[in-house]
């Protein structure tokens, strides 16, 4: 059975892609295309892509290549307090030095799974959009391999001149960190704001098998 949590994850509704830019839609410039975000996501993403295709790996070797590469693609210091929501003011040391590292394994699970689905082998970038400066979604299509026809994904970065980092990725419609933190916050909401539950909740996650 699919992990309660991952199920969650997987099957939310769009209504996270307008969690991401509400409030924010003043803010975006209509028309502007930021080429250095473009230019990270295009081979940060595609270094991606090509190692879940790469058959000549073993699933030791992939999963190990595809931790170095979220490393260098993504901000997962950033995701991991951003999913907390409310709760990343108030998680103690201890409980975030625990809470981090079954967080990774859990995201690692559910972009790996997301991305695999596909099954593609090239990604391409066909455009971006400027929320603000150093704020851009980058939109591409995943294509090749399985597909019959091209798959949107969506990469919200953040960065500029010293460096760009992915904060968020939009599958079908539905941004997996907006997603998280939502149903992470009324994981802890509903344990009457003990942390601990929704760590344990990871932990025994991390031991069921991957969602097919």
């Amino acid at each position: 059975m699919m992990p309660q949590l991952m199920r969650r994850t997987l099957c939310a509704t769009a209504f996270a892609f307008a969690a991401l830019f509400a409030g924010s839609a003043g803010a975006q410039t209509q028309g502007v295309r930021d080429s250095a975000a473009e230019q990270f996501v295009q081979s940060g993403a595609q270094r991606v892509i090509s190692l879940l295709a790469d058959r000549g790996m073993s699933d030791g070797q992939k999963q190990a290549a595809f931790r170095r590469a979220i490393d260098e693609l993504a901000d997962v210091p950033r995701i991991t307090n951003f999913v907390l929501g409310k709760y990343a003011r108030t998680i103690t040391p201890a409980q975030r030095a625990q809470f981090a590292p079954v967080f990774r394994a859990y995201a690692e699970r559910v972009y790996r799974n997301r991305l695999n689905d596909y099954h593609g082998e090239t990604l391409k970038v066909v455009g971006s959009t400027l929320r603000k400066p150093g704020d851009v979604v980058v939109n591409t299509q995943v294509t090749g391999g399985q597909l019959s026809q091209p798959v949107p994904v969506s990469w919200r970065v953040l960065g500029g001149p010293t460096g760009w980092k992915v904060v968020d990725v939009q599958f079908k419609g539905i941004w997996l960190a907006i997603t998280q933190q939502q149903d992470f916050v009324s994981t802890i909401d509903n344990a009457h704001g003990d942390i601990n539950v929704l760590i344990e909740q990871l932990r025994a996650d991390a031991q069921r098998p991957a969602p097919r």
